[in-house]
């Protein structure tokens, strides 16, 4: 199998169910950023983290790999049996946010991103997470994505937020509250 077949030489691509639509459309842009944030987790997981939290990111990355094929698929032409997101996929990341939290200090104010290097790469992917958020709600707006992808999505932003956090407690980091200048 050629990585290079030279039918998107034009500008296309082709959707899971064999429909072509311009690479620049909005069912693109969605699996596409979901695509880059999966690069991003993969780049916190490269860090030196704990061994349970590398767990946490394979699995998310599993699911994000799903996430993807259901945006990549044609939502009008059912040809092939897709994996599934499920209801506890989002349980997985809210009790893993619940566990993190337990051993973290309330927040009082919103934080600068930053601090060491592994939290700024989450932050980082948080923001993607965000961005590919606004892309598939606009995508269920306009044409159509699954609410479960939504609400996945939305959690892992979650999830990565307070990832940061941890990270900083983990790694001995200073939490810098952002003070407004008035």
């Amino acid at each position: 199998m050629k990585v290079y077949t030279k039918k998107g030489d034009k500008g296309t691509t082709q959707l899971i169910g064999g429909t072509r639509i311009p690479k620049n459309s909005l069912r693109i842009e969605a699996y596409g950023t979901v695509d880059e944030l999966n690069s991003h987790i993969g780049l916190i997981r490269d860090q030196e983290i704990k061994e349970e939290h590398k767990k946490q990111l394979i699995e998310i990355q599993d699911r994000l790999f799903t996430l993807g094929s259901l945006l990549a698929a044609d939502p009008n032409k059912k040809t092939m049996q897709l994996p599934e997101l499920k209801n506890e996929d989002i349980e997985n990341l809210e009790n893993w946010i619940d566990t993190m939290e337990e051993v973290l200090e309330p927040m009082k104010n919103f934080v600068l991103p930053g601090g060491h290097t592994t939290v700024s790469y989450t932050q980082i992917a948080r923001c993607v997470c965000r961005r590919t958020e606004r892309v598939v709600t606009e995508l269920s707006i306009v044409d159509s994505a699954s609410p479960i992808v939504l609400a996945y999505i939305n959690r892992l932003s979650d999830y990565l937020f307070v990832l940061g956090r941890k990270f900083t407690k983990d790694l001995n980091a200073k939490e810098q509250a952002w003070k407004p200048r008035m």
